[in-house]
């Protein structure tokens, strides 16, 4: 089995139409808070097929949009002439992302991208956001799925909302944490709204 941190592992994935985690459309949460905050510099970590970095290009957001998988990438660009907005669109390892970005964006969208790295790597997950965030920065999570347990594999793996937080504890504060009314049916009680934001 080709390893997840291979491009070719999550193309092999999007050419059987495996994507569980694809909503076929934007996530009904960023769709209502895009309108609520502030435009800025936004990055869409792991995008997939790039629904939401559209949503939010639509509302004069400066959007980043990253991700390895071709069809993926391909998909999103395709989308993004259809619906004639603008989008830096990277295809590459979220890890690998340049140091032009250190200090670069105002907000980070988390959805069904952190499970998809394996847990051994969350950590590093951490010291990506505080480095491309800026010093206001903030982390806007759909922490998902919180009723798989790590030991069940993945991807997706299992996240710990306590493990998360131990993981964000040192340097992150908690802006707001609950269980999101806009979550879509299936994932109701098992995807987790948390908002951290960078201490100064």
């Amino acid at each position: 089995m080709k390893k997840m941190n291979n491009p070719d592992f999550w193309e092999d994935i999007y050419k059987k139409y495996d994507i569980g985690w694809d909503l076929g459309g934007p996530t009904p949460y960023f769709s209502n808070i895009a309108t609520k905050l502030e435009p800025g510099k936004l990055v869409i970590l792991g995008c997939g097929r790039g629904h939401d970095a559209i949503i939010f290009a639509k509302l004069n957001f400066e959007v980043t949009a990253v991700d390895f998988a071709p069809s993926a990438i391909t998909y999103l660009k395709n989308l993004c002439e259809q619906e004639k907005v603008k989008v830096n669109i990277i295809q590459s390892d979220i890890f690998s992302l340049k140091n032009s970005f250190n200090n670069y964006f105002d907000y980070i969208i988390e959805q069904t991208c952190f499970c998809a790295i394996n847990p051994g790597r969350r950590g590093e997950y951490e010291g990506l956001a505080h480095r491309i965030l800026n010093s206001t920065g903030s982390l806007i999570g759909l922490w998902y799925p919180i009723n798989k347990a790590i030991k069940d594999g993945g991807p997706p793996w299992g996240v710990s909302i306590s493990s998360l937080k131990d993981i964000f504890e040192k340097r992150w504060i908690i802006k707001e944490e609950c269980y999101s009314e806009f979550s879509v049916e299936k994932r109701k009680q098992r995807e987790k709204l948390i908002i951290f934001k960078r201490r100064l």
